[in-house]
């Protein structure tokens, strides 16, 4: 397809993430696409597929493979039906390609380097909603990834309690 576009989808498994997933699927996604899971583990997490990637980042695996619980438990993911069936529905419904990339690191920066490794069209992530106060300490990833990458950034809020 001359039109498909390569969509990465900011994963960490909070609420905030899934919904982000779930508008990209809804509202983002088109026929042909190619959808890529970009989840960031913590720089310190010792698991044997960061000692062979953590460089790099993982390859891309497909939906196929990623579906396993032992990929999950290789990478030291968090294994959720929820985010697997919305990807199986965009992937059967709008012939979607989906495929996941495990980096380690900062997200930030590690958010910004799947953009220009991956030649993203567009990034889709959630926004966790820190006070000003916790965005000032700690930093906002969602601010510094719509501040630094090269493509357009969606970022979808949760709904309030």
């Amino acid at each position: 397809m001359e039109n498909a576009r390569t969509v990465g989808i900011g994963m960490d498994y909070s609420s905030t993430s899934k919904a982000a997933l779930r508008w990209a699927a809804e509202n983002l996604i088109g026929e042909g696409d190619r959808i890529i899971l970009i989840q960031v583990q913590p720089p310190n997490a010792d698991h044997t597929r960061k000692q062979l990637f953590g460089g790099t980042g993982s390859p891309l695996v497909p939906l196929a493979e990623f579906r396993d619980i032992n990929f999950s438990k290789q990478y030291g993911l968090t294994y959720d039906p929820e985010v697997l069936d919305i990807l199986d529905t965009v992937s059967r419904t709008k012939g979607a390609e989906v495929v996941a990339k495990v980096y380690w690191g900062d997200p930030r920066e590690k958010l910004i380097d799947a953009v220009e490794d991956l030649k993203l069209d567009s990034l889709v992530m959630g926004s966790r909603g820190l006070g000003a106060i916790k965005r000032v300490l700690l930093g906002s990833v969602s601010n510094y990834v719509v501040t630094n990458a090269p493509c357009p950034v969606t970022v979808v809020k949760g709904s309030k309690p």
